[in-house]
């Protein structure tokens, strides 16, 4: 970390409003690194955070890579080790409640010219909305899925409430960002003015992973192998992100490694990360009878991950037909295509107009597609090759740093500390 934060005070002080923390997907793998881009551009960044195990958390406030980052409070959910536990309803209402609070507080004691929403939520859209009214400060939102659709609730009634304030925040912003075009025509629909959403799919922090072209890369890929008990031509399958049957696949990746392993008989599993299906996965392996052929590391931290993907052949974003897959768009996509690694992902949303020739886009819902994607790439180094090459011209056009461009030309229409707000 940092010890420093850069200021210019000629460029807005921008706010962004976070309801998870920076080891969770979205927060490490877009938000952070948005507002580490910015930081890198000059702008002063402060970003005010929930944490999924506050209680217990030492350090509540640091500066990393420039970013002044502040933890409040605790997220909707709390995560230890390799899993995850939902609040009881009456637990959540009270956690939900001092969580706004002090977002709300901590957002209005900060420095702030443009409020910057990480996903419409109700915690930070209630907060951002204060600092509006209170400050006449400009509201922007950032949409990386639905809300109510990629989120498991224990009762309707969580659902509607978070759906809710997910079609509200929209009201009094200046301007959205989004993930994916079915959130794009989702606010379309809702009214927004089409030519004020604008599309941001996911990308990768070059500082992150540029180190797959370290001179290390090799000796770190092989570590992580012999501390798996894993030779090195052993052909490796590489699943990479939550352990969450919601939004992934997972299950159904399973199912295909069945087939996978009829054709590339040595193959192994990898499976890397937490979450509150990792458990249930684990005896769908032993009932499928290929236990021994796969492996869970749990919960990695974020900077190892480029290695794990190194350390594959071949990831995998196995996905079903629905609405949470074609409203989001896969971190592990963009991931593996920086890290120079093919990817096999499923032709819903925008993933196969994405991943080029960087990997193969199957039918969703069909373990044979997917396991002929997989074992075609396992079985034909040229065509291992070939994508690989095409996903480092790829991972030029997905850099954040690069991405973040669309984000400035936002704001720049809010520099103005006199110009209207909505």
């Amino acid at each position: 970390m940092s010890t420093c934060l850069s200021k210019n005070s000629s460029l807005p002080h921008i706010l962004f409003l976070l309801t998870q923390s920076l080891e969770s997907p979205g927060g490490g793998g877009r938000f952070f690194p948005i507002a580490k881009a910015l930081t890198n551009k000059g702008f002063p960044v402060t970003l005010i955070a929930l944490h999924h195990d506050y209680k217990n958390l030492r350090q509540k406030q640091f500066i990393k890579d420039g970013v002044n980052v502040k933890y409040v409070g605790q997220m909707h959910v709390h995560k230890s080790a390799n899993g995850k536990t939902y609040f009881k309803p009456w637990q959540l209402i009270w956690i939900t409640a001092i969580s706004t609070i002090r977002l709300t507080l901590a957002a209005l004691q900060t420095p702030v010219d443009i409020v910057q929403i990480c996903k419409p939520q109700p915690m930070n859209g209630l907060a951002a909305w204060v600092v509006h009214v209170l400050k006449a400060k400009p509201v922007f939102l950032d949409s990386d899925d639905l809300e109510a659709i990629n989120n498991r609730f224990s009762g309707h009634w969580q659902q509607k409430i978070v759906a809710w304030f997910e079609n509200w925040i929209p009201s009094f912003i200046k301007g959205l960002t989004v993930n994916t075009r079915y959130i794009a025509n989702h606010y379309t629909q809702l009214g927004f003015p089409n030519d004020q959403i604008h599309f941001v799919p996911n990308g990768v922090d070059r500082e992150r992973f540029e180190i797959v072209n370290h001179s290390d890369v090799d000796q770190r890929t092989t570590e992580i192998r012999q501390s798996l008990q894993l030779d090195s031509n052993i052909p490796l399958v590489l699943y990479v992100g939550s352990i969450s049957l919601v939004s992934h696949a997972i299950d159904l990746l399973l199912e295909a490694f069945v087939l996978v392993k009829e054709e590339v008989q040595n193959a192994k599993l990898l499976v890397v990360g937490a979450g509150e299906d990792l458990d249930g996965l684990k005896a769908l392996a032993h009932q499928l009878g290929i236990i021994d052929s796969v492996i869970f590391t749990g919960r990695i931290a974020m900077e190892k991950i480029p290695y794990y993907f190194c350390t594959g052949n071949v990831s995998v974003d196995p996905l079903r037909n629905t609405i949470a897959a074609e409203s989001s768009f896969s971190l592990k996509l963009v991931e593996s295509l920086a890290s120079g690694i093919p990817c096999v992902t499923t032709d819903i949303g925008d993933r196969k107009e994405t991943i080029e020739g960087g990997g193969i886009a199957v039918k969703p819902d069909n373990a044979q597609a997917l396991a002929s994607g997989i074992s075609k790439i396992l079985t034909n180094n040229e065509l291992a090759n070939e994508m690989k090459q095409e996903s480092v011209k790829i991972r030029e056009k997905i850099w954040w740093d690069t991405k973040v461009t669309t984000f400035i030309n936002l704001y720049s229409t809010a520099i103005n500390k006199n110009a209207p707000t909505p």
